[in-house]
């Protein structure tokens, strides 16, 4: 996958905004931030971003890989790290709740939408600069992009990433891998913003990568580029594995149909998909979402699927695998509900 993993910044101080007004929803904590308070955010966003960048109301669907969900209250478009900074810094002072995402493979927003202001790293913070040993890259860029750049410039090491549909800092976040490889095989440093929008750079162990895990995920951090080392191959080689990969998803993975990528990690001593399937669950559909014919391991949109269908569906997967293994799933997708990331 992502973006692929979101980074929710909690705010320490909303407990005490009187413009909020705060209930419990299932496991979501959810804040109701009043009309009068979001004019008052989006007026100041846009003076730290422009009008362009700063939009209300904005239907998710588009901005998230499965295609579904409901709109976020406000809606900014990054430009630049110093903006991203600042942005941070304004909202940590106002207690207002934020959620930053890159390409949205791994992200659900829940139908009612999300009550907060979302950052979205996009092509404003996606360069890619080549460096004697690797790449640098900021975390807007999306894999697909970074990995080709590495080979146009005959450097090996990214191919596993070449199909993974999510951006270069998702992808930090919760160490993405395929293929036997993961991205904290070539991540040497990160720079990362914290949610006063300091400065916080990592190196080497303190990212404290994990499968599908990092410091930069449990701490809130935003990666805002990464520093990749790289070794010098033959472009040829290095374009035929990323072609054989290719050619190996698009025989096992359902690329046709939207989805968040593989929804589930891998259980330790299991295969997602193969419990899924012995579990006689492949093809199984809640409303507009299915369990992939393709690959038990992916849940799909087939069309008009709303988030709530896909939630049912994961939270259904989940109980009868559980009932029927003793295995119990745990989602690589996560849910933007209220204003938190929510469990399924």
């Amino acid at each position: 996958m992502n973006d692929r993993q979101p980074v929710l910044s909690r705010v320490e101080n909303r407990q005490n905004n009187p413009l909020i007004v705060r209930q419990n929803v299932l496991n979501c904590e959810v804040s109701r931030l009043t009309e009068n308070s979001l004019e008052t955010v989006a007026s100041g966003l846009i003076r730290l971003s422009g009008e362009d960048r700063v939009r209300r109301n904005v239907d998710m669907k588009p901005y998230t890989t499965m295609r579904v969900g409901g709109t976020v209250s406000v809606f900014v478009e990054i430009s630049g790290a110093l903006e991203l900074s600042a942005i941070l810094r304004f909202l940590h002072g106002e207690g207002v709740p934020h959620a930053v995402i890159g390409n949205g493979s791994n992200l659900i927003v829940a139908d009612e939408g999300y009550e907060g202001v979302l950052l979205h790293l996009s092509s404003g913070l996606s360069r890619v600069t080549v460096l004697p040993d690797g790449l640098e890259a900021e975390a807007g860029a999306l894999l697909s992009g970074v990995s080709r750049v590495a080979w146009e410039n005959s450097f090996a090491g990214l191919e596993f990433a070449s199909g993974i549909p999510g951006s270069l800092g998702g992808a930090v976040a919760m160490n993405a891998g395929a293929y036997g490889r993961e991205i904290k095989d070539v991540v040497v440093t990160t720079t990362c913003l914290d949610a006063k929008g300091e400065t916080i750079v990592l190196k080497g162990l303190e990212h404290d990568f994990g499968y599908r895990h990092s410091r930069v995920q449990t701490e809130g951090l935003v990666a805002v580029s990464a520093r990749l080392r790289l070794q010098q191959g033959d472009p040829d080689a290095i374009r035929a594995e990323m072609r054989e990969l290719a050619g190996r998803r698009a025989d096992k993975q359902p690329l046709h149909l939207p989805s968040s990528g593989s929804t589930f990690k891998r259980p330790v001593g299991y295969f997602s998909g193969k419990l899924i399937e012995d579990c006689g669950l492949k093809g199984l559909r809640v409303g507009g979402a299915q369990v992939s014919e393709k690959h038990a391991g992916f849940v799909v949109n087939t069309g008009g699927a709303t988030a709530e269908d896909v939630v049912n569906l994961v939270g259904l997967i989940r109980e009868t695998v559980r009932r029927e293994t003793g295995v119990t799933l745990e989602p690589e997708v996560k849910l933007l509900k209220g204003d938190s990331l929510c469990s399924f």
